[in-house]
């Protein structure tokens, strides 16, 4: 038996502004829609009930093309460091965590970031063996490419001034060559392994947390990466499987498959697209940069800021080229992070050299920096940007001290790459960013700086419902669901995202005022904000 959703504005995101009065769905798929008169006589033996909007506002179901859903639970049940304005506030929470602990427990913080702070100088180790010195403590920065780590937490993973950098990696030593404690992208993994590894059953609390508050948020969805770090692929899918059950909970988990574990992928008997009707397997997701903020995206000139630096490459030339060709052998598109213009040039030109067959799509991640050479060549492939519209908010002015404003024509230019045609979805990165999907058209429309006020890059500003379509066309075209995700129309799925106000109507400035009255996965309301307690629909 089906539902009728009516009683408020519907728009469908088939074109700009489209809108229907009424939708009928039924087992978990639209079926039809139309003027709600017509629905209720075409199907009257088949409605189990009306659905009243209550003069809310329905789109298809908001999904998040790139974020980090255990990352993101972690973050919540962690020390969160993200709205620290300064070092010393930062030491002051930890002092305060640190009394907390028992003996040898770590001290886990997320999210600091020194481009906020009054004085942006990284902590050093032996601050926080002030602080800390008998718990291994380890604090991820905003971008996740790099941590600080303590004298405890380094004792046990057997770091001295004498281990070596790791390839794509550093471990960032003062001028007398000791090392300071800070540790940047693959030099991570020297911590990160060390850390006491999470129960299944723990990693499934977390899996819940997260995709609670993505329902709150208003997502049905999200294209995650978290499968090669937890206890690796079986117990870390088996979380996600537990989670997300399809009963208790419901939620589009589109899972990247980093390429350390993709073969543990192949022999679980799994393929892209393949797994639970709610959990499902993406790209093989490769790194091929590092970040910005801590200096390793991989540019073409140096720093502005840093003139013997032009970040890092994670893999050579030919490791990246084997990785992709490793992917197509089992015929899977990859993700790949480049976010420097050097990092997206060689990504490029490896995927003209093996192009995917089968019509599947490839993913850049980020994308960040793209000079008009490879705008020029992007839109001759068969690929998707995933893109983070907060990274705008966030990142100005900072930014333009790190790259200098010779390159912010080709920075963060996502009105560019819509205009030349090439397909874009809009995530957030959390835990890096907020999950908040109204925070990233805030941002895409705006170009508001969350740090000054300031607005940025006027002519990359997006339209209301260009922003929009990012969540919801685009993060469907991104994981191969533009068939049946990402619209309001018959034979798509019964997923929606439903707000207070329209945002067609408001101030751009007043969007994030809207609130999430309902988000609905498979036909099910999975969050309800409880706005009309009387009525159950």
């Amino acid at each position: 038996m089906g539902i009728i959703w009516k009683g408020g504005t519907v728009y469908t995101m088939i074109s700009e502004m489209d809108t229907v009065e009424a939708v009928f769905t039924e087992d978990g798929k639209i079926v039809d829609t139309g003027s709600a008169s017509d629905l209720q006589r075409a199907y009257e033996g088949r409605i189990d009930r009306i659905h009243n909007l209550h003069g809310n506002t329905m789109f298809p179901g908001f999904t998040d093309s790139h974020l980090h859903i255990i990352g993101h639970g972690e973050k919540l049940i962690h020390l969160d460091l993200s709205t620290m304005k300064s070092s010393e506030e930062v030491k002051a929470a930890l002092r305060s965590r640190a009394s907390q602990l028992e003996p040898g427990e770590w001290l886990i913080g997320e999210g600091w970031n020194e481009n906020h702070w009054e004085n942006p100088v990284i902590l050093h180790k032996d601050e926080l063996d002030e602080i800390c010195p008998e718990n291994p403590m380890m604090l991820s920065r905003i971008c996740r490419h790099a941590l600080l780590a303590n004298s405890a937490a380094m004792e046990q993973a057997g770091i001295t001034d004498a281990t070596e950098d790791p390839q794509g990696g550093v471990i960032v030593r003062d001028h007398s060559g000791k090392a300071t404690g800070y540790f940047l992208d693959t030099a991570q993994e020297f911590i990160k392994n060390v850390i006491p590894e999470m129960s299944e059953e723990h990693l499934t609390a977390i899996v819940q947390t997260a995709v609670d508050d993505l329902h709150r948020n208003g997502l049905v969805g999200g294209h995650t990466e978290d499968l090669n770090y937890y206890g690796g692929f079986l117990k870390t899918y088996q979380a996600f499987t537990n989670g997300i059950d399809g009963n208790k909970r419901k939620f589009r988990a589109h899972l990247l498959v980093h390429h350390e574990v993709i073969d543990d992928m192949k022999s679980a008997g799994l393929d892209y697209q393949e797994g639970t009707e709610f959990v499902e397997m993406g790209a093989m997701k490769i790194f091929s940069d590092g970040a910005l903020g801590g200096r390793t995206a991989w540019l073409s000139e140096p720093y502005n800021d840093d003139p013997e630096n032009s970040g890092i490459n994670i893999h050579s030339k030919n490791s990246l080229e084997a990785l992709v060709q490793k992917a197509r052998e089992y015929g899977m598109p990859v993700a790949i992070h480049a976010i420097g213009d050097k990092a997206v040039e060689a990504v490029v030109e490896t995927l003209k050299k093996h192009p995917l067959k089968n019509g599947r799509r490839d993913r850049i991640i980020h994308a960040q920096i793209v000079n008009d050479y490879l705008l020029d060549q992007l839109e001759e492939l068969d690929v998707v940007l995933d893109i983070q519209p907060t990274f705008v908010a966030s990142d100005f002015p900072w930014i333009i001290d790190r790259i200098g404003e010779k390159r912010l024509t080709h920075a963060y230019a996502w009105k560019t790459f819509l205009n030349r045609q090439i397909p874009c979805a809009a995530g957030s990165d959390a835990p890096i960013e907020s999950i908040n999907p109204l925070l990233g058209i805030e941002a895409a429309v705006l170009r508001k700086s969350s740090v000054n006020g300031q607005n940025y890059q006027d002519e990359q500003r997006l339209s209301m419902y260009e922003a929009i379509s990012l969540y919801t066309n685009g993060s469907a075209y991104a994981s191969c669901h533009e068939q049946d995700q990402g619209r309001i129309a018959p034979g798509f799925k019964a997923d929606f995202t439903i707000f207070d106000q329209d945002p067609f109507k408001i101030d751009p400035e007043k969007i994030t005022t809207l609130q999430v009255q309902q988000t609905v996965v498979d036909e099910s309301v999975v969050y309800r904000n409880n706005y009309r307690t009387t009525d159950p629909y």
